[in-house]
């Protein structure tokens, strides 16, 4: 895992610096000895078209309609994280246009952008009144109009939402709109009205399996249906029991680099608790609590290292008061 994310290992000797000038003069003009930047698992599989997006046939069935006219309504995609709300609009792009025009007529804005009235005044106004044409190098249709993505609208200020309604009114020749949020509340009627709306639904566990088996025979990564072994559990409790919050966090550490879930894990930690003998009832419950507050916190979407070390360190505490 820590080889893939640093990508090739750096070279330890290097060459003088006008040889190394040289080599990549060569090297630039020739395109050869480039080093490729390692692409994210999550990136490399995202959805190219949109018959790739899992588990959202309605939405896929509607959407596929609307290529064939080469037309769009204004869209609102609403539900869970993760559900593939961000992928789909991004693939459905990518199939309208084509990767040529792909960056050209998609404007994507989301949560790490400000989006307030100004920015809806300026830059989202600014983009929207550009007019388009032109056709595919590939030959196929081209629609005359362009997209503005906006990821996690329901963050977005009511003032700013009321400035997005006049926009889309205006330019709606132009331009077409698709609002991406996880609560529909969270929008004001006037722009749910102008939008056909789509809920996403959460992906059960054998649809996600699937995906990930999918990507780890592409990927030659040999995967089991084991869960968490018993030794690996038994490691943890040991390191708990040294007293060591140094030997712990190497540990905690160790564990997530394998890519063992924690929530996993917590299950079967609070079954070998619960079980252990030599542990009073008073200090079970303090550790037993602390795992449904972790669970809870996951489930909320918490990082799982911090959640795990603030977890061992509640029962290093009750495993050493003994001692």
């Amino acid at each position: 895992m820590q080889a893939f994310l640093k990508g090739p290992s750096a070279i330890s000797t290097r060459a003088p610096a006008s040889k190394e000038r040289g080599a990549a003069a060569a090297a630039g003009g020739s395109g050869e000895g480039k080093r490729l930047k390692p692409i994210p698992w999550v990136e490399k599989y995202r959805p190219k078209c949109v018959d790739e997006v899992a588990f959202q046939e309605e939405v896929v069935a509607v959407l596929k309609k609307s290529l064939e006219g080469a037309d769009l309504p204004n869209l609102l995609f609403y539900g869970p994280p993760g559900t593939g709300k961000t992928s789909t609009i991004l693939a459905l792009a990518r199939e309208l246009y084509g990767p040529e025009l792909f960056r050209q007529r998609v404007l994507e804005l989301n949560a790490s952008d400000e989006r307030g009235i100004q920015v809806i005044r300026e830059k989202v106004k600014i983009f929207a009144q550009l007019t388009v044409s032109g056709s595919r190098s590939d030959g196929k249709v081209c629609p005359p109009f362009k997209i503005v993505i906006l990821d996690e609208a329901d963050s977005m200020t009511s003032a700013a939402q009321a400035a997005l309604r006049r926009t889309m009114e205006k330019e709606s020749k132009t331009t077409r709109f698709c609002l991406i949020c996880n609560y529909i509340s969270r929008i004001i009627e006037p722009l749910t009205s102008r939008c056909s709306k789509f809920r996403f639904k959460p992906l059960t566990d054998k649809i996600q399996q699937q995906r990930l088996l999918a990507v780890s025979e592409k990927e030659n990564v040999q995967v089991s249906n084991e869960v968490v072994p018993k030794e690996t559990i038994d490691g943890l409790l040991s390191a708990c029991q040294s007293g060591s919050f140094e030997k712990l966090e190497t540990v905690a550490k160790n564990l997530i680099n394998e890519g063992y879930a924690v929530a996993q894990l917590i299950n079967q930690l609070h079954d070998d608790i619960v079980e252990r003998e030599d542990l009073p009832d008073q200090q079970k419950s303090v550790i037993a609590e602390k795992l449904a507050e972790v669970d809870k916190c996951l489930t909320d979407g918490a990082d799982e290292y911090l959640q795990l070390i603030s977890l061992c360190a509640v029962v290093m505490q009750q495993l050493t008061q003994n001692g």
